[in-house]
């Protein structure tokens, strides 16, 4: 597998998805804000928060870090992120989630089997 260097790091401990389509032109200051605003969280945490544009052919991850925010963007040339349908606002994802979102996976679809409880056999 192809090493990527600039990536959500797996073991980033707290990671939300922002399912609401955002207008690209808001960079970190105004993603923060969103963060705050509308989502009654503070974004000076360290959480990470990714979000996308309404043709889901791009993503922007904001994170503080230290004394600052990080910003990561990443545009398809080709194809769109499989974004999960819009239901609560925030979505809490794994470092592993977020990585498969990068690589163009559907993560709603990334689901183990049912987990079965019987009482008896007969």
């Amino acid at each position: 597998m192809k090493s990527r260097y600039l990536r959500p790091a797996v073991d980033t401990p707290e990671i939300y998805l922002y399912r609401a389509p955002v207008d690209f032109r808001k960079q970190a200051s105004g993603l923060a804000l969103l963060v705050e605003q509308e989502l009654g969280r503070s974004p000076f945490t360290g959480a990470l928060y990714a979000f996308t544009n309404r043709q889901r052919n791009k993503i922007k991850c904001l994170m503080w870090e230290d004394n600052g925010f990080v910003l990561y963007y990443k545009a398809l040339a080709e194809e769109k992120f499989k974004w999960p349908k819009v239901a609560d606002e925030l979505l809490p994802l794994t470092g592993e989630q977020i990585n498969w979102l990068l690589d163009g996976y559907d993560i709603s679809l990334l689901k183990g089997h049912k987990t079965l409880q019987y009482e008896a056999l007969g």
